[in-house]
C-alpha cells in the first residue's frame, strides 16, 4: 500500500494512507499524510472475546470519521482490511480493492486456495477438485453470512455473492501474472504485478568469494524458533555457496555461524537479491516477488497460509523448488537448494520475470488505474 501511496503522491495526488503507527514516519517520508488505523486484536482470546467480525465493525465506526474528513475521491483498501472498504461504501465513496498477493478466487477445477496442491492437468483431476467443491462453497457462504452480519450492524444492504470483501468495480492484483493461473478475469479486475517497497537501507556485505550466493530469508511470525535459519546454515555449510543469512533482528545465541556464511540481523532484500543466485524462504509473497523481480531462483519451505499457495505456483511456473516442512533439516535444505543450483532453468525464468519487471512497474500501473477509477463520474 505505502508503495501505491508513494505512486499515486508522486502523480501529484493527496494521498491518506491509513495504517498502524509503526509506519507513520515511513508513509509521511514517502510523501503521504498518515493516518492511524484503530489496532486491537482481531482474533478472541479469554480476555478479549472480540470476534473478527466484531472488530471489522467497531473499526469501521472508527475510520468513517477519517473518510468524512478526508472526503476522497476514491478508497482503496487492502482485502484483509475490511473496515475502509465499509467507511467508504457508507460514505458514497467509490470503493477499490488491493490484493497484495495471489489472487484466491480460483478458477474451475481448481484445489482449494492455500492448500498447496498445483493446477490438475488431467480431466479426471479437474473431477477430483471439483468434487471439494461443496466444502468451499459452505466455507465461502459462511464467510458471507458473517460478512452480511455485520453490514446488517452498520446499516449496509446484504451481499448475494461470497469473496464480498473484493470490490467489483476495481481490484488490483499485485503479482505476477505469469504466477496465475489462466483464467478469465472478472470485469474489474487487473493483475499489475507486484506493488513493492521497502524502507531505506545500506547494501549488505556478503561473504567473500566467487561461488553462488544463497540468501536466507526467514519469517520469524512463522518460525519463532529459527528453524529454518539453523537448518540452512547447518546444511549449506559444505557446499560450495557462499550463504547471507537474516536473522530479521533475532540471531540466535546459540548457533554456530559456518566459514561460507555471514549472519546479520536484518538485510535489506532490495538491495541484497540482485546479487544472489538462490532465495531460501517461507513463501511469503512479498520475499519472493522481491526475489523473482532480482532474478533468483526460489527455495520456499511454506509455513502456513498463502505460502502453500505461493509455493505451489512459483513450482508450476518452474521458478523455484518447493521443500515440504516435515522435510526441514540439514539434510532437506542442504538437497533442495542443491536442486536449484542445479537446473538453470529455474534461474533463467526467473531472470525471464525480473526482465517483465523491469518493463512493467505494478505500482506506476495501478496509480493509473486507481486515477483513472477515481475520475469516473
Amino acid at each position: 500500500m505505502i508503495a501505491l501511496g508513494r505512486a499515486l503522491s508522486r502523480r501529484g495526488h493527496a494521498v491518506t494512507l491509513q495504517t498502524w503507527r509503526r509506519w507513520q514516519d515511513d508513509v509521511e517520508r514517502e510523501g503521504m499524510a498518515f493516518a492511524a488505523a484503530p489496532e486491537y486484536h482481531v482474533f478472541p482470546t479469554r480476555e478479549r472475546p472480540l470476534t473478527p467480525y466484531q472488530a471489522v465493525e467497531r473499526a469501521t465506526r472508527e475510520t468513517v470519521e477519517l473518510v468524512r474528513d478526508v472526503a476522497p475521491a476514491a478508497v482503496i483498501a487492502d482485502i484483509l482490511t475490511l473496515a475502509p472498504a465499509l467507511a467508504g461504501e457508507l460514505e458514497g465513496i467509490p470503493v477499490g480493492t488491493v490484493i497484495p498477493h495471489l489472487d484466491p478466487r480460483m478458477p474451475d477445477g481448481s484445489a482449494p486456495y492455500s492448500c498447496g496442491a498445483r493446477l490438475p492437468r488431467t480431466r479426471g483431476g479437474r473431477a477430483l477438485w471439483r468434487g471439494a467443491d461443496p466444502l468451499l462453497r459452505h466455507g465461502l457462504e459462511l464467510g458471507r453470512r458473517q460478512l452480511n452480519e455485520t453490514r446488517r450492524r452498520l446499516g449496509l444492504p446484504a451481499l448475494h455473492r461470497v469473496h464480498g470483501g473484493i470490490s467489483q468495480a476495481l481490484t488490483l492484483v499485485a503479482t505476477f501474472p505469469q504466477l496465475e493461473y489462466p483464467r478469465a478475469w472478472p470485469p474489474g479486475t487487473h493483475v499489475v504485478g507486484p506493488l513493492m517497497w521497502e524502507p531505506p537501507a545500506a547494501a549488505p556485505v556478503p561473504p567473500p568469494g566467487d561461488e553462488p550466493l544463497v540468501l536466507v530469508a526467514p519469517s520469524t511470525s512463522q518460525d519463532p524458533g529459527q528453524t529454518l535459519l539453523r537448518a540452512a546454515l547447518e546444511g549449506l555449510a559444505d557446499l560450495p555457496v557462499r550463504v547471507l543469512a537474516s536473522a530479521n533482528r533475532q540471531i540466535p545465541g546459540d548457533v554456530p555461524v559456518p566459514a561460507n556464511t555471514r549472519l546479520v540481523d536484518w538485510v535489506s532484500y532490495s538491495r541484497a537479491m540482485p546479487d544472489c543466485d538462490v532465495v531460501v524462504c517461507h513463501g511469503g509473497h512479498g520475499t519472493v516477488a522481491r526475489a523473482l523481480a532480482s532474478g533468483c531462483a526460489v527455495v520456499i519451505v511454506p509455513a502456513a497460509g498463502d505460502m502453500n499457495e505461493t509455493a505451489a505456483r512459483v513450482e508450476w511456473a518452474g521458478l523455484g523448488v518447493r521443500l515440504p516442512g516435515r522435510l526441514v533439516g540439514a539434510r532437506g535444505l542442504s538437497l533442495a537448494v542443491g536442486r536449484a543450483l542445479a537446473r538453470p532453468g529455474l534461474r533463467a525464468g526467473a531472470r525471464g520475470l525480473q526482465a517483465w519487471a523491469a518493463r512493467h512497474d505494478g505500482a506506476a500501473r495501478a496509480a493509473a488505474l486507481v486515477e483513472d477509477f477515481a475520475a469516473r463520474p
